[in-house]
């Protein structure tokens, strides 16, 4: 029987190799950003399920996230997570892999390593397209 994961046990691959499963292995992109970051700008063909709210009191945790995902994807499904730096997609990494979903990796990173990689494909400039956090400016 699997254990329990933690943190620790995240798979993460940088943007590089991210945007080589997306191109050839049949990986979807899971973005876990809010509603209002993903709105700004987003990888192609993202789904979107925020793994935090924006509330007047701060960010909370979606308490339905894991029943979100497993409404759109099966537990064999191939899933790219990613979020704006990869904080909150190591989490819902986490929390993915203990409710059976197995064939996941987070993206190192997150969107604004993608955006840096200059793979956002983009007219507007590249700080136009990413979220400041307290990990990256």
């Amino acid at each position: 029987m699997d254990m329990k994961k933690d943190h620790q046990d995240v798979v993460t691959l940088d943007v590089h190799a991210t945007k080589d499963l997306l191109d050839s292995s049949g990986y979807n992109y899971l973005d876990v950003r809010t509603v209002e970051e993903f709105n700004k700008s987003h990888v192609e063909n993202a789904i979107n399920v925020p793994y935090l709210f924006s509330t007047e009191e701060g960010r909370v945790k979606n308490p339905d996230f894991v029943n979100q995902v497993e409404a759109i994807y099966k537990s064999e499904d191939h899933l790219i997570v990613a979020c704006n730096a990869g904080g909150r997609s190591s989490r819902a990494w986490v929390d993915l892999h203990n409710s059976g979903f197995k064939h996941i990796v987070n993206m190192g990173g997150g969107y604004s390593a993608w955006v840096d990689a200059g793979f956002a494909g983009d007219d507007k400039p590249a700080e136009e397209l990413k979220t400041s956090c307290k990990f990256r400016p």
